[in-house]
């Protein structure tokens, strides 16, 4: 009995040994691997990988895109408005091996270097921009997160703002001034189309003095019209004095 123990655990530290030195790696996962605390040069990639446990020692890394919430930021723009912004970051790794050695935790630098930037670029433009050039904003965003992630071995893929929460006297003000803006462009075009009308006019009354035949007809539908549309039995047909000047200048 004394000699199978022999056996048996000398075994077992071996199999523990080599359960401790197996790793295996997903599709999507790459092993930074240290020995002796040196850096391996390249990463293992997916599959059944062996290591020199404990001489050596394997960090796991995920390639797979993160999605990543900024919680919502005090943001002042250019034109001292205070307000609420909140942002969605989407980013890989893409050198498994700076993402361990140039960082501590990759996720959590990515994250505050996303809410720095988003308040440092939005405190450059002003309220309407903001509201107005959205896309061109995430593009500026992205670009300023991804200059510094860079280093890390991490990419920036996209940055999406997702709310913007403005003080109420702010929503108020912005109300009002949308609806001054609709009043006045329904003034313009009424005023545009009073302005066509009078051209119209100014056109007819031209095609009339050209045409004194023209004036008659017209006058003649303006009489059938206030038969067609007057309820009263009386008309009253008004005559021009042009017909009555014959009339006036006879001698009796």
């Amino acid at each position: 009995m004394a000699g199978l123990e022999v056996f048996i655990i000398p075994a077992a530290i071996i199999l523990s040994w080599l359960a401790a030195c197996v790793k295996v790696l997903n599709e999507y996962e790459r092993g930074v691997v240290f020995r002796l605390g040196r850096l391996l040069a390249e990463p293992r990639g997916p599959g059944l990988r062996f290591i020199l446990y404990p001489i050596d020692r394997m960090v796991r890394i995920s390639l797979r895109t993160v999605a990543q919430e900024v919680p919502p930021q005090d943001v002042i723009t250019r034109d001292n408005v205070s307000m609420k912004v909140s942002a969605v970051i989407y980013f890989r790794v893409i050198d498994a091996n700076r993402s361990v050695v140039e960082v501590e935790d990759y996720l959590y630098a990515t994250s505050q270097m996303a809410q720095t930037s988003l308040r440092s670029v939005l405190g450059q433009v002003e309220l309407d921009d903001l509201l107005s050039q959205r896309e061109q904003l995430n593009q500026q965003v992205q670009t300023a997160i991804d200059r510094h992630t860079d280093p890390w071995g991490v990419k920036v893929s996209a940055v999406e703002i997702k709310q913007v929460d403005l003080p109420e006297e702010m929503r108020r003000a912005i109300a009002r001034q949308a609806e001054a803006e609709r009043t006045r462009r329904a003034k313009v075009i009424g005023a545009e189309g009073e302005f066509q009308a009078a051209e119209k006019l100014v056109e007819a009354s031209k095609m009339m003095s050209q045409s004194p035949i023209s004036l008659q007809l017209r006058y003649l539908q303006t009489l059938a019209e206030i038969a067609t549309n007057e309820k009263s039995t009386t008309t009253i047909f008004p005559v021009p004095i042009d017909l009555l000047t014959p009339f006036l200048k006879k001698n009796p």
